[in-house]
């Protein structure tokens, strides 16, 4: 198989796709909701939120850290999760400039 097309797109295009990845799974977007809604770092109890086990939640939560959506600070024994509101407002200003030239 040959090599990657995303050299072909732009930076925008790039980064575009590469937040809307992050957030095309419903875990991810329950993860989310959940952390706006308690408008809190959470520390290790997104597992009794979710119905999914430990490993699939941070198979999850490492997507969204990998580009940049969740932040996390290692604090032996717990890990904290936090949203990253100036990605999210890049992720915002990117999707609706895109869509207001349509709607």
């Amino acid at each position: 198989m040959g090599l990657s097309k995303t050299a072909a797109f732009s930076t925008e295009q790039n980064r575009i796709a590469e937040l809307a990845k992050a957030l095309a799974h419903p875990a991810r977007v329950a993860i989310i909701q959940h952390l706006l809604k308690t408008k809190a770092c959470v520390c290790g109890d997104l597992v009794d939120v979710l119905p999914l086990s430990q490993s699939t939640v941070s198979q999850h939560l490492k997507a969204m850290k990998n580009v940049g959506i969740i932040t996390g600070s290692v604090e032996p024994p717990k890990v904290c999760y936090c949203l990253n509101m100036e990605v999210l407002r890049e992720f915002t200003a990117a999707f609706g400039e895109m869509f207001s030239r349509c709607c």
